[in-house]
């Protein structure tokens, strides 16, 4: 009989043909009934859905039915994993569905969304040209066309953002490398927040600035402070006569004649290119980038800067009013704390002599 032919043989006899003609003929029967009871379960709801991919596959692996019935069956199968969030296998699906019948529309628009649930957005478009070419009035597909037409655009604004923000920041680090200049981790973030440096059209960097009162920790802000800009003509404007005394200086001690600033002179490391990078994208549309060049991706390392002086009073470095931002950020003592930080201490107060001699810290 024909059941026990090898599957290479070829029928001999009227017999052996007809008997494979009645098995072809038993599958094909199955496969069909099998495809069927795939769409009753799909009906059913998603507790039959599983079963409905085990009658679409059993129906498949039938290997009786033509191209465009299996192409129908893939797509089947590629709707329920759809419906259960398999969209990687349903893409699967529809992709052996095209192969075996280009034009199944079906198939076209359940690829689309496939991709489009995959964020696989040119594929999902591509997929939906081809589907409407197919049926250029299928009302699905046109809809599914103008949805992900809609978040190519907001996608393709996202990365112009995303590219916008990693330019800036780059540039913004060879600013930094070009001056020599050390920047290590952010302190007082609880104050400064997400302020960074920016470099204006001319190449010019400007800084945020906190200034802190150490004999009360209390707190001031430059917001913009010029690379080029003396000290000096900040503190003229900010403790002018016009404006209103510190509301916690009740001896007023805190005057323009009297007050001078200080920086700390530290060891420390400075950030590693990367690191840096990372600290110059926070809070912008870059600061979930997954991967940053080569070229930056060799600085993975900060360099150490050890200041054996910066001890006690000569902790604290006095900062010559007549001098410019950059020239004071420069020096070799500096370790730029994410954005310089400046200490404010009055002469005439008592706390002076503390400072002075070295007998004050930072709070941790």
């Amino acid at each position: 009989m024909a059941l026990w032919m090898d599957a290479e043989s070829e029928p001999k006899t009227e017999s052996e043909k007809a008997d494979l003609d009645a098995i072809a003929a038993l599958k094909e029967s199955a496969a069909i009934e099998l495809k069927e009871k795939g769409n009753e379960y799909v009906k059913k709801g998603k507790k039959h859905y599983y079963d409905a991919i085990d009658c679409y596959t059993r129906a498949i692996n039938q290997n009786v039915l033509s191209d465009s019935e299996n192409s129908v069956l893939y797509a089947n199968r590629a709707h329920v994993n759809l419906l259960l969030g398999n969209y990687r296998r349903a893409l699967t699906d529809t992709e052996e569905a095209l192969k075996l019948c280009p034009t199944n529309v079906k198939a076209h628009y359940r690829a689309a969304k496939a991709s489009s649930s995959l964020n696989l957005l040119n594929d999902a478009k591509s997929f939906c040209e081809k589907g409407l070419e197919q049926d250029p009035d299928n009302k699905e597909l046109k809809k599914l066309a103008v949805e992900i037409d809609s978040r190519k655009r907001e996608q393709e604004a996202r990365e112009a953002q995303v590219s916008k923000a990693v330019g800036e920041a780059k540039n913004l680090l060879s600013a930094i490398e070009d001056r020599g200049l050390k920047i290590g981790k952010a302190t007082f973030q609880e104050l400064t927040g997400l302020r960074k440096p920016f470099l204006d059209k001319n190449n010019i960097l400007h800084w945020p600035v906190l200034l802190l009162y150490a004999e009360v920790m209390s707190s001031d802000f430059i917001e913009d402070f010029c690379e080029t800009d003396m000290f000096a003509a900040h503190l003229d404007m900010m403790y002018s006569e016009s404006c209103p005394p510190l509301a916690w200086d009740k001896e007023h001690s805190y005057t323009r004649e009297a007050i001078e600033l200080y920086y700390e002179a530290v060891s420390g490391v400075s950030l590693s290119k990367t690191k840096l990078l990372r600290y110059f994208l926070e809070g912008t549309a870059g600061a979930n980038v997954e991967s940053i060049s080569e070229e930056e991706k060799d600085g993975t390392h900060g360099s150490t800067y050890d200041y054996s002086a910066g001890q006690g009073s000569s902790r604290w470095v006095k900062v010559n009013e007549k001098r410019k931002l950059h020239d004071v950020l420069k020096e070799p003592n500096f370790i730029i704390p994410g954005i310089p930080v400046f200490y404010v201490v009055s002469k005439t107060s008592s706390f002076y002599k503390e400072f002075k001699g070295g007998k004050w810290s930072p709070p941790p």
